[in-house]
């Protein structure tokens, strides 16, 4: 263990099962001597997230429903109340209805076109207002996007125009927050095979695709993105903000192969 953030505080939003990038980044986290605070959605998810929770070392498992301004309210209170001082914000957090996924972009419901924006892009906005207070040192705030925010990528729909507000939101946070010294910043991964990816139709395909035509011929490791998050969280991405970084084995470079 190197200790690139040892002494330091990060509070882990998103992490719902062993598959996810969230879960990657808690175990990169802990191996870089990071104190943990994890949350869960619901009672549903509570046992679940305990247990990884206790898996990476977490100081602390609490819950946050981050569709619901009162929950965000009271986590930020209670970490406040027990003297918490956060560095290290990880929002890794998205989701659209199944039926708005599944069906093409331009019949993309009113409502399932608010619930997407709103938990998956909303949601870095309420959070940071939150808890930006408590990085009274300064620190890092970090989300996790995807390709689809700046390309079309069939079957993302409405998910890839939320990240694209994802991006745009962390860029004015960034601006907001920079003369406190919280930086802000977004990883763009390579499709990785996730709980939430199963959602998307085709996704094996996108797999192939995406390993046949990277410069580096195969998919993204979820520990590749986690090693990512501790650059942004560590000292040694101090002057870095407002970004986005890629971690795709370098597929957002390519156009059109031959014969394609």
């Amino acid at each position: 263990m190197s200790g690139l953030l040892s002494g330091k505080t990060a509070i882990i939003l998103g992490l719902a099962n062993r598959w996810s990038i969230a879960y990657a980044i808690a175990q990169a986290y802990q191996r870089e001597g990071a104190r943990l605070i994890l949350t869960y959605q619901n009672e549903r998810q509570q046992k679940t997230v305990e247990e990884l929770g206790a898996g990476v070392g977490a100081e602390r498992v609490v819950a946050c429903d981050v569709s619901k301004d009162e929950e965000i309210a009271a986590l930020a209170a209670a970490l406040q109340a027990d003297g918490v001082k956060l560095d290290v914000v990880v929002h890794s957090i998205a989701f659209a209805n199944p039926e708005d996924l599944a069906r093409p972009f331009v019949e993309t419901s009113r409502a399932g076109f608010a619930l997407a924006h709103d938990v998956s892009a909303y949601s870095l906005v309420a959070v940071s207002r939150a808890l930006a207070p408590l990085m009274t040192e300064g620190g890092s705030i970090l989300t996790l996007s995807y390709l689809g925010a700046v390309r079309v990528v069939e079957n993302y729909n409405v998910m890839g125009v939320a990240k694209a507000a994802l991006e745009a939101s962390v860029r004015y946070l960034a601006a907001n927050l920079g003369a406190s010294n919280v930086r802000v910043n977004a990883i763009s991964a390579g499709p990785i095979k996730t709980a939430a990816a199963r959602g998307i139709k085709d996704f094996s395909k996108v797999l192939g695709g995406v390993a046949a035509l990277a410069p580096m011929k195969r998919n993204t490791d979820p520990a590749e993105v986690a090693d990512t998050a501790v650059f942004l969280a560590s000292p040694l991405g101090r002057g870095v903000t407002g970004n986005v970084i890629y971690v795709d084995g370098g597929f957002q470079i390519m156009g059109l192969s031959a014969g394609s």
